[in-house]
């Protein structure tokens, strides 16, 4: 019995520096994607580091919700990979120890990592993206500069919604202006403009947005009248000081609504929009089943680690990497099939980690008896192509 417990804490410990090095590793190359997004910010918004620092800090929640789950399973194979090839294992089936006996400390490992997990999605998912959607507002009400996003509507300011198809920042100029001005109390004033430019006052927080060769229209909702007016010059003052201190009633989207929010929401009954409450609740399960993966993902790797033990480290992450996309594959399928109605949202969200733990019991027992299974053909193929990719990369 001693035996078995300094085993057990021998492979725990293992486990760690896999893990940590594999979640570093992803979680920096997710958050490179955001890179060009900072650098357009700095150069041309010049926003200060802390600003930046909190943009990275609210956006890294979301990141790590799928980084947990894949540093879990590459670890886990990483480690038993390493013990396969070392003949550690061979040693303790020579002992009498049973792969069931070795498999505790994986699904401790694998718990804890849940539980993380879920304290991610549960908590700092909804909380890193309401809190990105603070920043974004706070900054674009600091900088109309920001509030200029090329082919998005921005909303950010108040009772004003611009379009602009491009924004050049060194020369103040805009091109395919679209502006909705609800400012004025019972008018609506839509203004279209192929050029504009950006114009700021002196000494005070006023910009004004000269259009060229436009058009406005105005719908007044209390007498339901329509005017229209062409012009060649016309400015659209936005004070921001005004708008920066208003306390506004923040929309929030379903996945920046916090548990008991989402909770609330699906028991008050939303009957008169049924897709509503199917995003609502495919949301609520997400949330738990994600978390759930780094159990299902463990299970799976635990006996791909042990019998795959020609294949050198790199060959394991890139099999870690296989089959999460695998699973976030059926992750994205069942998405898209719980949206439609056709299938309950719980399905559709929980059946990817049913077919990943599915197949790693199956395989777990196969190894058990000594009849390990081989990875179909095109599996194989596949793990070779992203073998090759990150070894093209180093």
């Amino acid at each position: 019995m001693m035996q078995i417990k300094i085993i057990n804490k021998y492979i725990f410990k293992e486990l760690i520096p896999p893990f940590a090095i594999s979640l570093f590793f992803l979680t920096f190359v997710f958050l490179m994607t955001r890179i060009p997004e900072i650098t357009n910010m700095v150069v041309n918004y010049n926003m200060g580091l802390s600003s930046i620092l909190l943009l990275v800090v609210f956006t890294l929640p979301r990141f790590i919700e799928f980084t947990l789950p894949m540093s879990a399973m590459i670890a886990v194979l990483l480690t038993l990979m390493r013990m396969s090839g070392e003949n550690e294992i061979v040693a303790l089936k020579g002992a009498g120890v049973s792969l069931y006996k070795i498999l505790p400390p994986v699904m401790i490992f694998c718990l804890l990592a849940t539980c993380l997990t879920m304290g991610v999605t549960v908590f700092g998912v909804s909380w890193g993206k309401l809190s990105l959607k603070k920043k974004s507002i706070e900054i674009a009400r600091s900088s109309i500069d920001a509030a200029l996003q090329e082919r998005q509507f921005n909303s950010k300011l108040s009772d004003i919604m611009i379009y602009v198809s491009h924004v050049n920042m060194k020369t103040r100029t805009l091109k395919d202006v679209f502006i909705e001005d609800r400012r004025t109390k019972g008018i609506t004033s839509i203004s279209v403009a192929p050029l504009g430019a950006l114009i700021h006052q002196d000494n005070e927080k006023i910009y004004t947005i000269r259009l060229y060769d436009g058009m406005i229209n105005q719908v007044n909702s209390e007498d339901n009248s329509v005017s229209n007016t062409n012009f060649g010059s016309y400015d659209i003052n936005i004070d921001l000081g005004g708008t920066k201190g208003e306390s506004q009633t923040l929309d929030k989207d379903l996945d920046e609504l916090s548990l008991t929010e989402i909770v609330h929401l699906i028991r008050a009954g939303i009957d008169d929009n049924p897709q509503q409450r199917r995003a609502a609740l495919m949301v609520l399960h997400e949330k738990f089943s994600i978390p759930f993966a780094c159990l299902a993902l463990g299970l799976l790797a635990f006996p791909l680690g042990i019998q795959s033990m020609s294949l050198r480290k790199s060959s394991g992450f890139s099999l870690g990497i296989f089959f999460f996309l695998l699973y976030y594959f059926l992750l994205a399928a069942g998405w898209s099939v719980g949206q439609t109605g056709h299938y309950p949202p719980a399905l559709g969200m929980w059946l990817p980690n049913v077919v990943m733990g599915g197949a790693g019991v199956f395989l777990l027992i196969r190894n058990a008896k000594e009849r390990p299974v081989r990875l179909p053909r095109v599996v194989r193929r596949v793990i070779c192509v992203i073998q090759r990719l990150f070894k093209r990369k180093s």
